[in-house]
């Protein structure tokens, strides 16, 4: 088991945690980084 499985620190605003949470089912989103990491 990793550190990060025992583990999280969260810090920021409550309001801002909770909108990301709420939102973790919205659009996804497109990038290059793929296509980036592929490039180099």
């Amino acid at each position: 088991m990793t550190g990060g499985m025992q583990l999280v620190v969260l810090v920021g605003q409550k309001k801002v945690l909770a909108m990301a949470v709420k939102n973790h089912l919205g659009r996804r989103r497109y990038t290059k980084l793929a296509e980036w990491l592929r490039d180099s």
